[in-house]
């Protein structure tokens, strides 16, 4: 009778250990799911930046390119400070503009549309809490990963990846010589602008038929 209670006992006791290994392998391949699903090559593979890539949607591509390489010709030409102010000085010269005009136009018609950003300000820009730690865990992670590379690079455990890491600083010390990293966005950039010429010439190509089919009309 003790004997078949202490095996009994043995055996929940087990069960209960591998349950518990199974509920922590479980959770490990639910982290590493959701590291993988955030991590940022999932997010340069998104659809949203397939589309603007590609150019399958030509304004609003054309908008997001155009800013950012006015953006980098500016921080190329300007400090990030100047940068930065000149940009908020545009912003607020544009709203308060609109609400001096909607202002006027009430005032003019007696309506009482009341303000006009009134849509945009109700909206909620707070940041949710579960959110931020999520995001402040990835970029743990990936920070963690970064400094234990580090460690092993500078402190020599591989003697071939630390003479390789030495090559390539070595190499961008002429780099940097001749160009700054402003300057290396922007080349990357139009790279990548040239890689899809081919589907910009295809929508100026439909755009110009459809201009000349309506002149002709």
């Amino acid at each position: 009778m003790a004997d078949s209670m202490t095996q009994s006992a043995q055996i929940s006791s087990s069960q209960g250990l591998a349950d518990g290994q199974n509920s922590v392998a479980a959770k490990d391949s639910k982290m590493s799911d959701s590291f993988l699903s955030s991590s940022p090559v999932s997010l340069i593979q998104s659809p949203q930046v397939k589309d603007l890539v590609h150019w399958r949607d030509p304004k609003k591509s054309g908008v997001v390119f155009g800013l950012s390489l006015l953006t980098l010709l500016s921080l190329a030409a300007f400090s990030v400070i100047s940068v930065i102010s000149y940009l908020l000085l545009a912003l607020l010269c544009v709203t308060i503009s609109f609400r001096i005009y909607k202002a006027v136009v009430q005032a003019v018609q007696k309506s009482d549309d009341g303000h006009p950003f009134k849509a945009l300000m109700e909206k909620d820009v707070s940041v949710p809490p579960e959110t931020f730690r999520k995001h402040v865990d990835v970029s743990l992670t990936h920070i963690n990963r970064f400094l234990k590379q580090l460690r092993k690079l500078f402190l020599v455990e591989d003697l071939i990846d630390s003479l390789k890491l030495a090559i390539v600083m070595w190499l961008l010390t002429y780099v940097g010589a001749v160009f700054n990293g402003i300057t290396i966005l922007i080349l990357g950039k139009r790279l990548l602008q040239q890689c899809t010429e081919t589907q910009i010439d295809h929508y100026m190509e439909i755009t110009r038929t459809q201009v000349n089919t309506t002149m002709a009309k």
